[in-house]
């Protein structure tokens, strides 16, 4: 599909079915990853495959390799380098990274060595930024490595929470890097974070609860937590997609 041309839409995807769905709905482009319940995780290298044969949009493939902060040691880059190569390899128009000193500023040397790996793709630091001391002087070092775009909640729990970061850090530096507005964005905020900040790059989930084909179920058995519910997975919404983009471009004046 043709992206839209006052915004960008990316849904956050844990699954090719998921891709599948965003594209029917009509996003620009996906963020790609795995284990959400973790705050996503690098996909496999399968999955990366074959989202890039079955859909028309634009991938960027999230390298994160555990749970947890983003603080990394120099063995947990290596990977990260690596994953990095291999999604480019296999057709990722983007990647999605985000590294920490341990005093919570920008790791620049270890974004300079995923960079040179990413080999000029659109990279897009995640909100690893939204756990950063200093909002602005992120930014800024941000600019300098030349990253493409910054997905923050503007370090706050939700996107709509932190409107007033958002729109500071967009007026002040909007022209020089790109802000994409995520975590909690749907279909009954969207319209007012737009309006408030004047971002126009939105990512969010669309997620809904699928059962999955089993009609036998052991409930004494767990995969996970004692409560968790093994027979039901999260996938990205069409009708969701439809109905977020729907609610910014139809409220857009003419």
């Amino acid at each position: 599909m043709q992206p839209h041309s006052d915004y960008q839409f990316e849904i956050c995807s844990n699954s090719v079915e998921s891709c599948l769905q965003a594209q029917k709905g009509g996003a620009d482009r996906v963020e790609l990853c795995c284990a959400l319940e973790e705050g996503g995780l690098t996909p496999s290298y399968a999955t990366i495959k074959e989202a890039r044969q079955l859909t028309d949009l634009k991938i960027h493939v999230l390298i994160r390799p555990r749970s947890g902060d983003f603080h990394y040691s120099e063995n947990e880059l290596k990977v990260m380098a690596e994953d990095i190569r291999q999604a480019v390899f296999l057709g990722a128009d983007g990647i999605v990274i985000g590294c920490l000193t341990e005093d919570g500023d920008v790791d620049v040397k270890a974004m300079q060595k995923l960079l040179e790996a990413a080999d000029g793709k659109p990279v897009t630091f995640h909100r690893a930024f939204d756990c950063c001391r200093d909002a602005r002087k992120a930014v800024q070092e941000l600019i300098r490595l030349k990253v493409d775009r910054i997905l923050t909640s503007g370090q706050q729990p939700s996107a709509e929470k932190g409107i007033p970061l958002l729109r500071e850090l967009q007026k002040e530096y909007g022209d020089q890097i790109i802000f994409l507005a995520g975590c909690g964005v749907n279909e009954s905020n969207i319209s007012r974070i737009h309006k408030e900040t004047g971002i126009r790059e939105f990512h969010f989930s669309a997620r809904e609860k699928k059962p999955t084909g089993m009609k036998y179920f052991n409930r004494d058995v767990y995969m996970g937590t004692p409560d968790s519910d093994d027979y039901s997975f999260d996938v990205t919404s069409a009708e969701k997609v439809r109905n977020t983009i729907d609610k910014l471009t139809e409220s857009r004046p003419s």
